[in-house]
């Protein structure tokens, strides 16, 4: 049975996901705190802005073309900490604003910043220790 193509969620094409990945990781790249984390992890950055850009063309355009599982590397890696993840979503959305146009760039920060809500307590909540209370916020 073919599944129906869903309609993406916000006005995006696949040329700006790329454009908007590749300008965010050359940033990142040379942040003072974000950049060392990066740097360490990633060895091969066309491969991973092609990773990632599969991963935000299935969250926008449904392509169905990301295989992996975000929450679980970044649980993964102790230096990545939840503290860096309003760091890293306002970096997020300086680049979009500068390289998209309004009504792509305003949606996808919207939906950057829900994901990486849950992305951060799933971070902190897997380096907690298990007879600590959940953390609700």
């Amino acid at each position: 049975m073919t599944r129906p193509t869903l309609p993406p969620r916000f006005p995006a094409t696949p040329d700006q996901i790329n454009a908007q990945v590749r300008a965010f990781y050359a940033r990142v790249r040379e942040d003072a705190t974000l950049g060392p984390v990066f740097n360490k992890h990633v060895h091969d950055w066309p491969a991973h802005e092609e990773k990632i850009a599969a991963f935000w063309r299935n969250a926008i355009l449904f392509e169905r073309s990301y295989d992996g599982n975000p929450q679980r590397v970044h649980i993964e890696r102790p230096d990545v900490k939840p503290e860096f993840f309003a760091h890293w979503l306002d970096l997020f959305e300086e680049v979009a604003m500068q390289t998209l146009p309004p009504e792509t760039a305003i949606p996808w920060v919207a939906l950057a910043r829900r994901i990486g809500v849950g992305m951060k307590a799933g971070v902190q909540s897997a380096r907690q220790p298990k007879d600590a209370p959940p953390i609700l916020r």
